[in-house]
């Protein structure tokens, strides 16, 4: 791919989208003096980051053409489209050096399942980290248009009789997320699990990657799917299907994408990997503002980026749900977040939920001392390094790695001080 400059975002603007953001706080735009010592600026030019074409790639994306990797001394970043979560893994595998890439816009359990070797070829590990969550809320659990008259919204159950009748009359009812183990994946279970369907025996999880998944809806590939925008908005723009929830609906500004960096290049530039930082934190800070939201949405729309009409991105990224069963929602306040709300900080317990539930389905075993492994994966040390040097003020820096307990919208608490709990609350999990 074309390596894509832009303008840098001048300091008057971006202090103008703060504002228009309502965050707390400026940031200081221009590239901080204090922020290297002399002579200890960022150790390469460049990096080779991968990004599926979803809008949580969003912040790699403006970073790019806005111009901030270079204004951040690394003229150089690439970022290069994946066709698949699969691709990702395996070229994050390879590396740059060996053709492949050393980061990518991610899927936030993957590293964890890359660093233990549950998902790569003979099982070897390839470490990786953590630096940054890219966004919040904001995927969508979508459903075939046959399921219309079932009235399936938040409550999964009204499908369970369709379901089985479809089962009955000897046709598999196929359920498509977009990466064994990944977040889609953990969200389609929790939504089915929650209304009573159990995804292991009641229904066929399917991996398609999520450029593919409204073209394989509209072909009769798939009764359900969950992936992120601009799939969900483009099904209901082409009448093929609508959206039962939002997976804010299931947890309100829960973590999603996350920034994964092969660990050895961190070691071996750790510059460079703050400076990356800053850069893509410029980037949410931009990408959050309402102002910005239709030339970002253009933005992403192009050939090289996600090659969708704009139209496909805009809606849900301003907050305006049409879900495509004659509700539409305006101020949702279930935009994708970038940003506010601490959506950039890596907090250790968001990790923690993620693990856990891959405990519950047998991607992990049930020992499995979670916070000694979120300790190896989760880099906010760099998070919080890279703003102090960019100069984010104090209270966009949250104080402590934990968000403390999460409630969904079936009741369920997780309390990352006792998954076990949590995990014993559960009625459907994967057979012992």
């Amino acid at each position: 791919m074309t390596k894509t400059t832009g303008r840098a975002l001048s300091r008057r603007g971006i202090l103008k989208t703060t504002a228009a953001a309502g965050l707390i706080g400026a940031v200081r735009m221009a590239f901080p003096s204090g922020a290297f010592a002399a002579g200890t600026g960022p150790e390469v030019k460049g990096v080779k980051l991968g990004f599926i074409a979803l809008t949580d790639a969003a912040p790699l994306i403006i970073a790019q053409e806005k111009g901030l990797f270079a204004k951040h001394g690394m003229p150089d970043v690439e970022v290069l489209k994946q066709a698949s979560w699969g691709a990702t893994r395996d070229n994050l595998v390879l590396g740059g050096a060996a053709n492949g890439i050393d980061g990518a816009h991610i899927l936030t359990p993957l590293p964890y399942l890359m660093s233990t070797g549950k998902v790569t070829q003979n099982n070897v590990a390839v470490p990786m980290s953590i630096l940054a969550r890219l966004n919040l809320d904001s995927q969508g659990i979508s459903v075939a248009k046959e399921y219309a008259s079932t009235g399936v919204q938040l409550d999964a159950s009204k499908l369970k009789a369709a379901f089985a009748a479809k089962k009955a009359a000897g046709n598999e009812i196929k359920v498509a997320m977009t990466f064994p183990g990944g977040t889609h994946d953990l969200w389609i279970r929790y939504w089915l699990a929650a209304g009573g369907i159990d995804p292991d025996k009641d229904v066929s999880t399917i991996v398609v990657p999520p450029p593919q998944m409204v073209a394989n809806m509209k072909v009769g590939n798939m009764d359900a799917f969950c992936v992120g925008e601009p799939w969900n908005e483009q099904l209901v723009n082409q009448g093929i299907g609508f959206t039962a929830c939002t997976t804010g609906e299931l947890w309100k500004g829960h973590p999603e994408k996350a920034l994964g960096l092969r660990s050895e290049w961190i070691e071996k530039n750790p510059n460079a990997a703050r400076a990356l930082m800053m850069a893509v934190m410029e980037a949410q800070i931009w990408a959050d503002s309402m102002d910005n939201k239709e030339e970002m949405a253009a933005i992403l729309g192009k050939r090289q980026w996600f090659n969708v009409p704009p139209k496909d991105v805009a809606g849900r990224l301003k907050g305006t749900i049409n879900y495509g069963n004659d509700r539409v929602v305006e101020k949702s306040g279930l935009e994708m977040k970038f940003w506010k709300d601490h959506a950039s900080y890596p907090f250790k317990s968001h990790d923690a939920w993620f693990l856990t539930e891959n405990i519950r389905w047998g991607k992990f075993a049930p020992d499995t001392d979670i916070k000694a492994l979120v300790d190896k994966v989760n880099r906010e040390d760099i998070w919080r390094a890279a703003a102090k040097d960019l100069g984010v003020a104090a209270a966009d820096i949250p104080a402590s790695s934990s968000r403390g307990k999460e409630t969904f919208f079936d009741g369920k608490v997780f309390d990352p001080d006792n998954p076990k709990a949590y995990l014993d609350s559960l009625t459907i999990k994967a057979s012992a």
